[in-house]
């Protein structure tokens, strides 16, 4: 079973992402922030992540860019989620090492697409 870490600061968006995920078959985790993401990754690298970019403590780049600077870092898929139309911002996090990015709000038929191009399913 593939895993997956959800990183929201909204647990509304983590609750609604973790059901469409656990119906793809895969374990979540969950984390509040840039940081807490960091330290379940050090822990466990995900095969998966689905990452806000708007986050108190540590916000999803600087979380991007540290998560590819660990051993193991540039595993993960990173599918960014985010409410930023902006194509520079957009092309920032593609930059910065995101696979795949989704706006919010999304529903099942997005993830589940995105998920299938980088391969996560």
């Amino acid at each position: 079973m593939k895993h997956c870490l959800v990183v929201d600061d909204s647990s509304v968006i983590r609750k609604v992402a973790r059901r469409i995920l656990e119906t793809q078959e895969f374990k979540i985790s969950e984390a509040e922030n840039g940081e807490s993401a960091l330290a379940l990754c050090k822990q466990a690298m995900p095969d998966g992540i689905l990452l806000d970019w708007n986050m108190p403590v540590m916000d999803g780049f600087d979380f991007l860019a540290a998560l590819r600077s660990l051993p193991g870092g540039d595993a993960p898929k990173v599918v960014f989620c985010t409410t930023e139309n902006d194509v520079s911002m957009i092309t920032r996090a593609m930059r910065a090492g995101a696979d795949e990015y989704v706006m919010k709000p999304f529903d099942s038929e997005i993830i589940t697409s995105k998920f299938a191009e980088v391969g996560l399913l």
